[in-house]
């Protein structure tokens, strides 16, 4: 997926959230970055969110 464009941003997360999700990557052979991108693409398609849907008007901020 090279030349997709990212947004970074900061994330806190507890010490046992971080170490869980690092060995998840490493079983799955990803990047920490990676895992975390693909566990909230999976939350959000339970959710039946788009993540591919912009919503540039959003007024409600």
């Amino acid at each position: 997926m090279a030349g997709r464009a990212t947004k970074p941003f900061l994330m806190r997360a507890s010490p046992g959230v971080m170490a869980a999700v690092e060995r998840l990557a490493a079983a799955e052979l990803r990047s920490v970055n990676a895992q975390l991108e693909v566990l909230v693409r999976e939350a959000l398609a339970r959710r039946g969110i788009d993540p591919t849907a912009r919503e540039d008007d959003d007024d409600t901020a």
